[in-house]
Formats: structure tokens, C-alpha cells, sequence
């Protein structure tokens, strides 16, 4: 046995970087609009929650291609080949991006905690994870943090992808919605929002510095990071998926606001009795508690490399200031940790998780027309340059990030 569970053992830790921006991406978003979208087109639309995924691989893979091909972040990338004024405008946006973010996170963990143990109120139960988030990224070292992260995405997953299969989907019209794409009459608005909700928006560029942190540099590592992400994006897929397939059983009006919880829950409490109610709510905390912590684990490495870059400083000395103990990195972590709990004043939890999808979507359009740009250069990547598929699909990620992005604003000013 001791062979099988050494290989087991070496997978796991290959998957390390890749378990953690899976767990990262996935929240509160992609719980309402997958809801939305299966309790009104049913099955029709779980095509969208894979191609979902397929974008945002092609987009990580980008990311991790530069960073193995250049051994420079992508964030430094764009700095020295698009200009100061992006790095200031960059930094405008972490700052933005990172304060709603933070709000709806914290405000997700404190519906999810107040569901189970009602006894504390929401906005208690969110300062609570918010410290708590601050506290094990200050005192727990990356390999805490991975191993923390596989068993938040081992709770997540297994809680929904299990209970979408306890509700037994038949398989015709399983195959049918996955793999034959449909646009029912008034579906756009559900297939832009699922595919711009599943998979995380700026938490991507995390990956560089996780890779990082486990050792991976060069192009030797090209083909295990492909692989890594890979199977993250893969059970991204089956989480879009089983989100769709346990909603679809919902009447619509249970899928609206904070009662999307509770809908579900009492959709599996019938299937399952009070297992299933129970499997629910611990499947969304884990959902929703991952992707706080690996926020909190991961966003201050680019504030923290955006200081090093208007420093001037060297690659090694960016590299060791892009690191917990600096003081970059534990302003930023103690900013994210307090600035947001502002926004529980307002005591609209679902509103503000709505608002951060919103700001999260304007950053996908750039991203992949900076992919486009930067790694399709030969002089820059080498050997390494986009392929016609992967061109391909990032032109797709553009032009339906982008339109996401302007529906989002719209209906957002409206």
C-alpha cells in the first residue's frame, strides 16, 4: 500500500495551487447565479457552467505560461510592457475591487454561519470569519493554507455534487443540457451570468504567487500546471453543474435573494431528510469561507508586488517583498480584514454580493485582452506563444466577458 499512497500523496501535492484558486473562485456568486439560472431554464443551461470553466482554464493557463516562460508575474509583465499609467490605474482597481469583494464576502460568511447557528446575527457571525480569515494567514504558513483549502473544496464539492446526485438526474436529459448547447427564449441575461460567475474574476492572478510559493519555476513545470489546473476547472465544472441540477427542481421565486438558501435546503430535506438540509448548509459555508480565506491568503501578494514595482526594484527583491511577513503584504491583509465591515451598515448581504460579481466581471475583458497581447509575442514567450485553440478561446473570453461586463454596469446604474 505504501506505493499507491505515496503516488496519491505526490498527486495531492501537485494540486496544491490548483485546489486553492478552484476553492478561491468559487462563492456566493456562483451559488446565485446558477440557482437562478436552474430554477428558470431547468437543465437547458449546464452547458454554460462548463464553458464557464473552459474560459477561465484557458485564462489561468495564460497566466501560468507567462510566469513559467518570463519567471515574472503577470502583474509585472503588464507594468513594464503597458505603462505607469496602468500601474496606477491597476492599483485604483485592487483597492476598489478588493474593499466590495471583501464586503460580500464577509457578508456571504454571515448569512451562511447565521443560517446554521442563527443565535449570532449575520454581521456578528461576518467580523467573526473576517478576523478569523486575518488569523490564520498571519500565523499559518502556504502549506497551512493549501492544506486548509483542500478540505474547504472537499467539503464544498462533495456536499453539492453529492446531493445533486442523491436527487437522481436522469441521464438523458443530463447529457442532453451538457452537451448540446440551448438558448431558450430569455436565457441570455442567465448564460452571461453564470459564465461570468463561475471560477473567480481578479483571484486569478493569485495563482502565479501560489505556484511560486510551492516551488514551481521554469517551463519544466508546464505540463504539471496544466494538469493542476486542469482538474481544478474540472471540479469548478461539476460544481456549476451540480448547482444547476439542484435548482432546477426549485420553483423560481424560492431562487431570489437570501432565499436561495433555504430553497435548496429544503429541496434535499425532502429528498434526503434533515441530512440533506444539513449537507447543504455546510456545503455553502465551505463554499463561501474558501473563498474568504484565499482572498485574504492571496490578494495582499499583488498589492504588496505592485509596491515593489513602483519601488524599482529588482525581480529577487520584488519577489521577497511579495511575502507574508512584509509590511506590504500585512497592511493590505489588516485593510481587507477591517475597511469592508463598513458595508454591514448598509445590512443588505445579498445586494452586496451582487454588486462585487458586478465590479469582479469589468476585470475579465482586460485580462484576456492582455493574455491575447502579451503571449502572443515570441520575443517575450519564446517557444511558449498562443496557439491557434487558445487564441481562439480567448477572443471568446473577451467578447463575452466584455459584453458581461457592459450588461453588468448597465443594470447596475439602472
Amino acid at each position: 500500500m505504501a506505493g499507491p499512497l505515496k503516488r496519491l500523496g505526490n498527486w495531492l501535492h501537485l494540486l496544491g495551487p490548483g485546489i486553492a484558486v478552484a476553492a478561491t473562485g468559487v462563492g456566493a456568486g456562483d451559488l446565485i447565479s446558477g440557482t437562478a439560472a436552474g430554477a428558470q431554464f431547468g437543465t437547458a443551461l449546464l452547458w454554460a457552467a462548463g464553458f464557464s470553466a473552459l474560459l477561465k482554464y484557458t485564462l489561468n493557463e495564460g497566466i501560468a505560461r507567462w510566469q513559467l516562460a518570463t519567471n515574472t508575474t503577470v502583474l509585472e509583465g503588464w507594468c513594464a510592457h503597458l505603462g505607469r499609467p496602468f500601474q496606477y490605474y491597476s492599483l485604483i482597481y485592487l483597492v476598489g475591487w478588493s474593499f466590495m469583494v471583501g464586503g460580500g464576502l464577509i457578508s456571504a460568511c454571515g448569512m451562511a454561519s447565521h443560517t446554521i447557528f442563527p443565535q449570532l446575527s449575520v454581521s456578528a457571525w461576518a467580523i467573526l470569519h473576517s478576523l478569523a480569515g486575518a488569523a490564520l494567514v498571519l500565523w499559518g504558513r502556504y502549506a497551512f493554507f493549501e492544506q486548509a483549502m483542500k478540505v474547504l473544496i472537499a467539503l464544498m464539492f462533495f456536499s453539492f455534487i453529492i446531493s445533486a446526485w442523491v436527487l437522481r438526474p436522469e441521464w438523458p436529459v443530463l447529457l442532453q443540457g451538457l452537451l448540446l448547447p440551448q438558448v431558450p427564449a430569455g436565457s441570455a441575461k442567465a448564460i452571461l451570468s453564470v459564465i461570468g460567475g463561475v471560477g473567480g474574476s481578479l483571484t486569478i492572478l493569485c495563482y502565479g504567487y501560489w505556484i511560486r510559493e510551492s516551488g514551481r519555476r521554469g517551463p519544466e513545470w508546464m505540463r504539471p500546471t496544466r494538469v493542476d489546473l486542469g482538474v481544478a476547472y474540472g471540479l469548478t465544472g461539476f460544481f456549476g453543474v451540480a448547482v444547476i441540477l439542484l435548482s432546477a427542481q426549485m420553483h423560481p421565486e424560492m431562487a431570489k435573494g437570501s432565499q436561495i438558501v433555504m430553497g435548496l435546503a429544503g429541496r434535499l430535506e425532502e429528498a434526503m431528510g434533515p441530512m440533506g438540509r444539513w449537507a447543504l448548509y455546510l456545503g455553502f459555508w465551505g463554499a463561501v469561507a474558501s473563498s474568504l480565506l484565499g482572498v485574504w491568503q492571496g490578494i495582499p501578494y499583488l498589492f504588496a508586488d505592485f509596491m515593489g514595482l513602483f519601488k524599482g526594484l529588482g525581480t529577487e527583491e520584488r519577489a521577497a517583498l511579495a511575502q507574508p511577513s512584509s509590511k506590504y503584504y500585512r497592511a493590505f491583509l489588516a485593510f481587507l480584514t477591517a475597511a469592508p465591515l463598513s458595508l454591514l451598515l448598509f445590512e443588505k448581504p445579498v445586494g452586496i454580493v451582487v454588486a462585487y460579481t458586478i465590479v469582479g466581471a469589468l476585470f475579465m475583458p482586460f485580462l484576456a485582452g492582455a493574455l491575447l497581447y502579451m503571449n502572443a509575442r515570441a520575443a517575450w514567450v519564446g517557444d511558449w506563444r498562443n496557439g491557434w485553440l487558445t487564441t481562439a478561446l480567448l477572443v471568446a473570453a473577451l467578447l463575452v466577458f466584455a459584453y458581461l461586463s457592459f450588461n453588468g454596469v448597465v443594470e447596475g446604474a439602472g
